[in-house]
C-alpha cells in the first residue's frame, strides 16, 4: 500500500507541492482547501493526475474540502493561512493566521492521529508552536519547514556568485524563519573547500544580509504573494525524507529542549530526520559570536511567541 501525504491549502505553495511529491512518486496526495474553493481544487487534483501518463507517475490523486478524505495520513503538510503582503511584518500574520491554524490543527487531529505534521504557514516558528500545543503530539512528530528554504537561498547566492555549481556548495542556516536567521559562513564550503577561498569576506557578508531578506525581495518582486516554488520543493524533501527514512541531516524547525541553551520554542535547528521524524537535534560548536546571533534570533520568536500567548489567553 502506498503511504498518504495530504496537503491543507491548495493555493500556491500548497498545489506545487503536490506537484513535487508527485512527481517523485511519494504517496498518494489528498489536496485540500476550504469549500468555496473545492472546485478549482479538485480542477488541479485532475489536472495533476492528467500529467501522469506523460511524466510516468502512477498514484492516486484527490482534491477536496473535506477532511474525512485526509483520513489515516502518513504525512500533512500544512500551508493554510494568509500570505505575506508588501509592507507586512510576520507578527502582522499571527494574528490572522493563529485562528486558521488553531481550527485546521484540530480537523488533522481529528482524521490522521498518526500522522507527522509539517507546517508551512507563516509567521513560521509561532504557527509551529501553536500546531505542537493544539495537536498534542509528541515533539518528534511536529515541525515547520524554513531551514531548508533559507538554506536553500543561500546556496543559490552562493553559486551565483562564484559560477558553480550548487550541488557542491554544502552550508546550513540556523535561528527563526526571518531577518533574524543565522547562515553558518564558517561551516560553509564549495567542494569541502571553506567559501573564503572562493569570494572575499565582503562579498559573503553581502549574501548573508540577502539571504536574510529572501523572503521579502520575493514578495516585492511578485507585488501580490510571496514564494512558492523553492518552499513547496524545500517541503517536499522533508517529506521524502520521512517517507523514504533517509536519516537526512537537514535544518527544520523543531521543538528544543535545552539544545542551544533554548527551551520551549520551535527554531530552525539541524536535525535527522527518518521515519520518526525529527529522530534527533544535531547541536554544532558556536562561536561566541555565532551564539549570540542565535540568540537574538530566538528574542525575535519569543516576541511573536508572547504575541500568540495573548492572542490564544
Amino acid at each position: 500500500m502506498r503511504k498518504k501525504l495530504s496537503i491543507i491549502g491548495a493555493g500556491y505553495v500548497g498545489s506545487t507541492a503536490a506537484h513535487w511529491a508527485a512527481s517523485k512518486e511519494l504517496a498518494d496526495v489528498i489536496l485540500v482547501d476550504i469549500e468555496p474553493q473545492e472546485k478549482r481544487t479538485k480542477g488541479k487534483a485532475l489536472d495533476l493526475t492528467q500529467a501522469g501518463p506523460i511524466e510516468g507517475f502512477d498514484l492516486c490523486l484527490i482534491g477536496s474540502s473535506d477532511y474525512a478524505e485526509t483520513s489515516q495520513s502518513d504525512i500533512v503538510v500544512i500551508t493554510a493561512g494568509l500570505a505575506r503582503k508588501p509592507g507586512m511584518t510576520r507578527e502582522d500574520l499571527i494574528r490572522t493566521n493563529a485562528k486558521i491554524i488553531r481550527n485546521v490543527t484540530e480537523e488533522v487531529v481529528a482524521a490522521s492521529p498518526d500522522a507527522i505534521l509539517i507546517y508551512v504557514t507563516n509567521p513560521l516558528d509561532a504557527i509551529v508552536y501553536l500546531g505542537y500545543k493544539v495537536s498534542g503530539f509528541p515533539k518528534n512528530r511536529v515541525m515547520g519547514q524554513a531551514g531548508i528554504l533559507d538554506t536553500g537561498r543561500y546556496r543559490a547566492f552562493i553559486g551565483l556568485e562564484t559560477g558553480v555549481s550548487v550541488q557542491d556548495i554544502q552550508a546550513m542556516v540556523l535561528g527563526g524563519h526571518g531577518d533574524d536567521m543565522v547562515p553558518l559562513t564558517r561551516y560553509t564550503s564549495v567542494g569541502g573547500i571553506p567559501l573564503t577561498e572562493f569570494i572575499p569576506q565582503g562579498k559573503i557578508d553581502a549574501i548573508v544580509e540577502r539571504t536574510r531578506k529572501g523572503g521579502g525581495e520575493i514578495v516585492g518582486l511578485l507585488g501580490d504573494g510571496s514564494a512558492y516554488y523553492a518552499p513547496a520543493a524545500a517541503t517536499v524533501q522533508m517529506v521524502e525524507a520521512i517517507l523514504k527514512d533517509q536519516k537526512r541531516v537537514l535544518p527544520v524547525t523543531a521543538y528544543l529542549e535545552g539544545e542551544y541553551g533554548l527551551n520551549d520554542m520551535f527554531m530552525g535547528v539541524p536535525v535527522v530526520l527518518g521515519a520518526g521524524g525529527v529522530e534527533r537535534v544535531v547541536e554544532v560548536s558556536l562561536s561566541e559570536s555565532e551564539q549570540g546571533m542565535l540568540d537574538k534570533s530566538a528574542a525575535s520568536i519569543q516576541r511573536t511567541l508572547e504575541t500568540l500567548k495573548q492572542i490564544e489567553s
